[in-house]
């Protein structure tokens, strides 16, 4: 810390991240599990967009969405992990006040483009299952380009004015962080300053990022429910409840780990749980969308199968 312009009170110049754990023991074991996930995550994600760039049957709308979540996926870890394992190898972790603000900047911007990405997901298969007839012009590579440019401009302001708003705050002690990364709830417990308006915010803005684009989402599958009911083959109905069925999981865990972190602001003491939940939403569950996505996917599942293997896809 250092004196400010009066020289009456101190400003905070960098924080300590406090991580998962003080326990000096268990620092080896975090450092094997972070790097584990992060390459894993980091694999796998690659190994879907490989496939879907070699695959000519996966260059379809719902597959270039899906090679966005895996890019985004692979952004959203790399901005959190990399210098969690850098702290676990240098034994502690002070990071300088514009890195910690830099982190949360990308963080949020790269979580907000995977929230309407999912919402995008969603109407494209609003359209496969309930409009057919007219899927292939609304769903256009115009189209699809510009619902990308939507979802990341949405998300770039989002994540400018909450940086910009927590920027303004005075933070003049204690500089310790009671997470593995700089998010905004446990920076909002070491201002000095009114938070008033940034709680405000932030409620805004997970009503915008979160909330609103959950509605689209659930009227989207509601829709597609209605129709694939109406399959008259049961082998059909199984197969588009398939396709569904892992856009939904990971909706699920998605929003649900980020509505639990950012709608529910609690005290202090809440802080070990919000860590638990930052777990969830920034490792395991860019870790576990390939799997999710090419578990019950054949067309995948081949692709993959002939990128990891050297094979050229069929003619």
């Amino acid at each position: 810390m250092e004196p400010d312009a009066w020289g009456n009170r101190t400003t905070v110049i960098e924080f300590i991240l406090l991580g998962l754990t003080e326990n000096i023991r268990l620092q080896p074991i975090l450092l094997v599990v972070f790097l584990f996930a992060y390459l894993v995550t980091v694999g796998g994600n690659l190994s879907i967009l490989a496939a879907i760039l070699v695959e000519p049957k996966l260059h379809t709308p719902m597959y270039f969405f899906l090679g966005n979540l895996s890019l985004l996926d692979v952004g959203c870890i790399t901005v959190t992990v990399p210098p969690r394992l850098a702290c676990l190898l240098a034994h502690q972790c002070t990071v300088p006040y514009a890195a910690c603000i830099s982190q949360l900047f990308f963080f949020h911007l790269l979580a907000g483009v995977d929230c309407h990405l999912l919402t995008a997901m969603a109407y494209d298969h609003y359209l496969a299952f309930c409009q057919p007839l007219t899927y292939s012009t609304r769903m256009s590579r115009e189209v699809q380009g510009a619902l990308v440019g939507i979802c990341c401009t949405i998300s770039f302001i989002n994540a400018l004015i909450h940086t910009v708003a927590i920027s303004v705050l005075d933070f003049c002690g204690p500089n310790v962080v009671n997470h593995f990364y700089c998010d905004l709830p446990p920076l909002f417990q070491l201002s000095c300053s009114s938070i008033h308006l940034n709680g405000q915010l932030l409620f805004v803005g997970a009503t915008f990022m979160g909330v609103f684009p959950l509605i689209l989402i659930s009227m989207s599958f509601a829709h597609v429910t209605a129709a694939v009911l109406r399959i008259r083959s049961a082998e059909g109905r199984k197969k588009a409840f398939s396709t569904c069925g892992s856009h939904i999981t990971v909706v699920c865990i998605f929003y649900g780990t980020g509505i639990f972190s950012y709608m529910c602001l609690g005290s202090v003491s809440a802080s070990d749980k919000d860590k638990g939940v930052g777990i969830l939403n920034t490792i395991l569950s860019p870790m576990l969308n390939p799997v999710i996505y090419s578990l019950r996917n054949p067309d995948v599942q081949g692709a993959l199968k002939r990128v990891l293997m050297g094979k050229r896809p069929p003619e």
